[in-house]
């Protein structure tokens, strides 16, 4: 009797494992015929800053790629606000089909989950790496009508002076962090000033308005080979070949004024895995293309054009990085 039980169970067992296999099979299978027919339709490409600005002519660049590559449209949908924050969420909450994407920055996944108490959304939890598209180094800009030449001048002469104010493109963002960390570095006083948007706080420090603003090289390079500004240092390990003639702050004595800011594609948490497969090589194909390396290469973004698991390990390990930096400043917004 307790034979013929057992192997009776045995073939229950059986029975469940084929099923469960049989299942597996099909999901595979279901997955993979999803990939191939993915995109069906267009998809949107959300953003969090205005036209114009560094990560908008990226997300237009890997749009126009993937565009090409698949027949399908990508559309770009800059929902700006809050340090892009309102894209992030907007993103985050959007079905895991593949049809909505997200050009995430350091500011909105790395920095963002220590600098504001209600985020709205889990960088980790809530996202999908994709690839992680270009990085940017900064440099420290100063108006044309400033007396100094180099960082140590300016460090003299901004502690000499009454108020010195620094601006930024929102509280929470990089270039804010990156006051905190030139003041850490060199003893400097100064009253960060948070500007709404990045044409704000250029028209600022171009009319003198602001002492100094920590700037992507996509955004200032054109203001300082026009004559318009100064750029003091750059934030990189190594020159840029954007502004060559100017030093890194590492050189300058300053080597803990050493950050940057990255882009990268994410799609919501749950999104199938061969579509997030598929999705990434294209983009990292797109990053390859000589057209638009030259391009990005040519307003200072260094391209990338990473795998899945380099992108959500850069993630998770920048984010106790800026942790660090952000519980030093004391700061806590509120958005």
């Amino acid at each position: 009797m307790i034979n013929k039980d057992k192997a009776g169970m045995q073939r229950i067992t059986g029975r469940v494992f084929r099923a469960a296999a049989a299942c597996m099979l099909l999901a595979a299978m279901m997955g993979s015929a999803l990939a191939q027919s993915y995109p069906a339709r267009p998809v949107r490409l959300v953003v969090g800053f205005p036209s114009g600005t560094g990560p908008d002519l990226v997300a237009r660049l890997v749009a126009q790629k993937l565009q090409e590559s698949t027949g399908q449209g990508f559309v770009v949908d800059n929902k700006t606000g809050a340090a892009g924050l309102i894209a992030a969420r907007e993103a985050a909450k959007a079905p895991p089909d593949g049809y909505t994407l997200f050009l995430g920055t350091v500011g909105e996944m790395a920095i963002s989950p220590s600098a504001y108490s209600r985020l709205g959304f889990d960088p980790v939890k809530d996202f999908a790496a994709v690839s992680h598209v270009v990085t940017s180094d900064f440099a420290f800009v100063v108006p044309a009508s400033t007396p100094a030449k180099n960082l140590k001048e300016y460090v003299d002469w901004g502690k000499a002076q009454k108020s010195l104010f620094m601006g930024t493109f929102g509280a929470g963002t990089p270039g804010h962090f990156g006051v905190a960390i030139l003041a850490d570095a060199t003893g400097l006083k100064a009253e960060p000033v948070h500007y709404k948007n990045t044409g704000d706080a250029m028209s600022g420090i171009i009319a003198g308005d602001t002492q100094g603003l920590f700037g992507t090289l996509a955004l200032v390079s054109s203001h300082v080979k026009g004559g318009k500004l100064r750029a003091l240092a750059t934030t990189g390990a190594e020159r840029s070949t954007m502004l060559p003639d100017v030093p890194t702050a590492k050189e300058q004595g300053y080597p803990s004024v050493e950050f940057g800011a990255w882009f990268g594609i994410y799609a919501p948490a749950k999104t199938p895995n061969d579509i997030l497969e598929k999705l990434n090589g294209e983009i990292v194909k797109a990053m390859q293309a000589p057209d638009v390396r030259e391009k990005l290469q040519g307003v200072g973004f260094r391209v990338v054009g990473s795998s899945r698991q380099e992108f959500d390990r850069l993630l998770k390990e920048d984010i106790p990085r800026w942790e660090k930096v952000v519980k030093a400043t004391g700061f806590k917004a509120q958005e």
